[in-house]
């Protein structure tokens, strides 16, 4: 056998049974971080570890992880994403990542036997902050040294309940979070579904993604000057409606013109007050832009300030801006993504290089070692809702792509 073999049936399986944990909305799941379902689900992620002779355990961060000891020593090579849910999501986001990476180690360890160096699948905490809205990627983040104790009181979730009063209440000790950081990875390769249509639109099931874009979240108010809507001229308001209209066209157009991979979304708008009659005092927006090319974001970013400054003087306006989340572009590595093609190569699965324009865990693991990603084709672009679906035909064909790789980078 020179390659690993990969079972659709097993797949299946396992497909079918962690979304049986929190299921909602007949084909979604709503499994929140250190939430009963969450622990359920992850219960029975070690379990299939066990099962295959993986040796399993939890860090002080809530990371569950299903190791294949090396025969050498050194840093392992890790594959692994989430199985927090959006409030519903779907089976597939994240859950495929995690149960990928324990088919994979798993069908590499009864084939082959213990692999040369170390590897390991991980199914990291509350990637979505779906629960815990400042808390996303916090399994990542703390494994980065990104997350400290005095955080652990200092997110909420909707109910009041702390970040660290729910992984005390899911056994873990949040005074020990620190104690999460890792050193010893040498490579950490994520399968996800896409999120998007690109994969549909080119008739292909699997993606090798380059680069993670660059997120940025501003927001911004423009202040003006309330007057009545039918009585206050036009060449004589100081109109923060008209001025936000003016700049939500502009950064919008911006990123039509930029091309893909450019996007700018203004998913956030409120006046004050809000009255129908009322020329507004305030308005106030966000902004989301993303690109994965760290000079053209800037670029882009730099174009969206210009015109919020031109659109203030023109109009009387003044404005405060603050930026509230700005995750910067992560690029794959090269020697990761040359064993991702070769793998597809030798499993003759058609790929194609393509960037993600959603953040990922691999995203934060980016700073303490090398990190690739894979994508497996979503139906429709649909995710982050019951309705995502990945065909099962697109899952193995990415879950044999990420064991090859794994067996050149391991065996």
């Amino acid at each position: 056998m020179t390659h690993p073999q990969i079972y659709a049936q097993r797949v299946e399986d396992m497909i079918l049974q962690l979304g049986e944990i929190g299921r909602h909305s007949d084909t979604g799941v709503w499994r929140t971080a250190f939430s009963p379902d969450w622990v359920a689900a992850n219960s029975l992620v070690a379990q299939w570890g066990r099962d295959a002779g993986l040796n399993v355990n939890y860090d002080t961060g809530g990371n569950l992880w299903a190791v294949a000891q090396g025969r050498e020593a050194g840093p392992s090579i890790v594959t692994g994403s989430h199985i927090d849910s959006q409030c519903p999501g779907g089976r597939y986001d994240g859950a495929l990542g995690v149960i990928a990476g324990m088919v994979a180690v798993s069908a590499l360890y009864e084939q082959f036997g213990p692999p040369r160096r170390t590897l390991e699948v991980v199914s990291l905490c509350e990637e979505e902050g779906s629960r815990f809205p400042t808390a996303g990627f916090w399994g990542s983040r703390a494994l980065v040294g990104q997350a400290a104790p005095e955080d652990c009181d200092a997110v909420w979730d909707a109910d009041g309940v702390s970040i660290g009063a729910a992984m005390t209440e899911a056994g873990f000790d949040p005074t020990r979070i620190g104690e999460t950081v890792r050193e010893d990875i040498a490579a950490f390769i994520e399968l996800h579904i896409e999120q998007g249509p690109i994969l549909e639109d080119a008739d292909l099931p699997v993606a090798i993604v380059d680069a993670i874009t660059h997120i940025r979240q501003t927001e911004v108010t423009l202040y003006g000057t309330s007057n009545h809507a039918g009585a206050f001229p036009m060449d004589i308001r100081n109109d923060p409606m008209a001025g936000f209209a003016e700049i939500a066209s502009g950064v919008i157009g911006h990123a039509e013109a930029m091309g893909r991979p450019a996007v700018t979304t203004i998913g956030h708008c409120v006046p004050n007050p809000g009255g129908r009659a009322i020329i507004p005092r305030s308005v106030t927006f966000s902004i989301d832009a993303r690109h994965p090319d760290p000079k053209a974001a800037q670029a882009m970013y730099d174009a969206h300030l210009e015109m919020i400054q031109e659109v203030a003087v023109q109009r009387g306006l003044t404005f405060d801006s603050t930026i509230f989340l700005d995750h910067r572009a992560c690029q794959s590595d090269p020697a990761l993504l040359a064993a991702l093609d070769g793998a597809a190569a030798k499993m003759e699965i058609p790929v194609m290089h393509m960037a993600s324009g959603a953040g990922h865990d691999a995203q934060q693991m980016a700073q303490i070692c090398p990190v690739a990603m894979l994508f497996v084709r979503s139906f429709e672009g649909r995710s982050h809702t019951p309705e995502e679906f990945s065909e099962l035909s697109d899952c193995v064909a990415g879950i044999k792509v990420l064991a090859a790789a794994l067996h050149d980078l391991a065996y």
